[in-house]
């Protein structure tokens, strides 16, 4: 495969459900002084991590009433008041209701009508969303966040491989969004293993740009998807880079497109 295929519906509501699963797994056995530990995330603790999936649930439980023609999309005023009432939390709270937010999320999902499903229309940040569209955003951060909380108390923890292949298709509009320009022009082909995918990324001073499909570029970069996903989130650094492959450019000059967010 060199084109990741389209998700379906039922394959992000899955993933989702499963995500939840692992994080739940993981909150359930961290002692107080994990939670107010350090995370991956620079500057943040767990608690902080597990308090900003619970705002994101808080969020996008907003965004479906939206989607479902019941109110306007949230404007920043509201969801400023949702961080900071997040954040007020203590760190046991944050990381209980973080876990019943996202089931309580699960479930007004898996209530929805067909019809419902089908109607689902919601203005984002990053444009018109349909319903596959808000839960892929929801996916993105849901796993990529649990392995923030997940590596910091286990150093080999890797992104969920269902989720990896799923999150793939719309990766090159992420790196466009999340990318930062180069100071060093690059063209890299880029191929990924579990699953196996071809892409072309070049940057420059005008930013980063993804090419979904193969193609001819001077330098080759060949790792896990689930790195290559961590590359653009700003989450591959050496002690996390096992099986990178890079020839013709520097790793260095590629995570310095992408510094994370």
């Amino acid at each position: 495969m060199t084109t990741p295929p389209t998700p379906t519906l039922a394959e992000v509501e899955a993933a989702l459900h499963r995500s939840q699963d692992r994080l739940a797994a993981a909150v359930s056995v961290l002692a107080d002084e994990e939670l107010t530990g350090p995370s991956y995330d620079a500057g943040w603790t767990v608690a902080d991590v597990l308090s900003h999936l619970g705002s994101g649930a808080a969020i996008t439980g907003l965004s479906l009433d939206a989607g479902l023609g019941r109110r306007e999309a949230p404007e920043f005023e509201e969801l400023d008041a949702i961080w900071t009432t997040w954040n007020a939390k203590a760190p046991h709270d944050q990381a209980a209701d973080a876990v019943a937010a996202n089931a309580a999320l699960l479930e007004r999902l898996g209530g929805l009508t067909d019809a419902q499903r089908g109607a689902f229309a919601v203005d984002m940040f990053n444009g018109r969303q349909d319903l596959l569209g808000l839960l892929l955003l929801r996916l993105s951060e849901h796993a990529v966040h649990t392995w923030d909380v997940l590596v910091a108390r286990d150093p080999a923890a890797r992104l969920a491989p269902d989720a990896t292949a799923l999150l793939l298709t719309g990766l090159d509009e992420l790196v466009s969004r999340a990318g930062q320009r180069s100071e060093v022009p690059l063209r890299v082909a880029i191929r990924t293993t579990g699953p196996e995918a071809a892409f072309v990324l070049e940057a420059d001073g005008d930013g980063p740009r993804l090419t979904v499909g193969p193609g001819d570029a001077p330098a080759t970069a060949t790792l896990p998807a689930e790195a290559f996903i961590r590359l653009v989130y700003g989450r591959l650094d050496d002690a996390h880079a096992d099986q990178v492959q890079v020839e013709g450019c520097r790793l260095a000059d590629l995570r310095a497109v992408f510094p994370g967010f």
